[in-house]
């Protein structure tokens, strides 16, 4: 079954800059280590929210609004697509990720397979 891990970072830019250069290195090395885990079959960091373009369709025209669909604390700082026997192998996965321990969180979500 594949499950998309939705990846919810707890810092921001400015936490990130406040890391010391071989702790912004560790992470980025834990992150590529659980990325090149089996069974992992794609996934990538994603640009800042302030970066989105929202995309609606109303009554034939199409509005565009700069920044997230919504204004929430959290956004999605990244994402992982993984083919996994089961949830709880997902669950361990996304366990790996250090988001999950450093005040952030990971979705775990069945993908609809066809």
């Amino acid at each position: 079954m594949k499950y998309l891990l939705q990846i919810y970072p707890h810092q921001g830019p400015e936490d990130w800059a406040r890391l010391s250069a071989d702790e912004q290195d560790a992470l980025v090395a834990e992150y590529l280590e659980v990325s090149r885990s089996p069974g992992v079959v794609d996934g990538a960091q994603l640009q800042p929210a302030d970066t989105a373009t929202t995309v609606r369709v109303a009554d034939g025209e199409t509005l565009l609004t700069d920044g997230p669909f919504m204004d929430a604390k959290e956004h999605v700082g990244g994402f992982l697509l993984v083919e996994a026997d089961d949830l709880d192998g997902a669950l361990d996965l996304a366990a790996r990720i250090p988001a999950a321990r450093m005040g952030g969180a990971v979705e775990v979500r069945p993908l609809v397979e066809r």
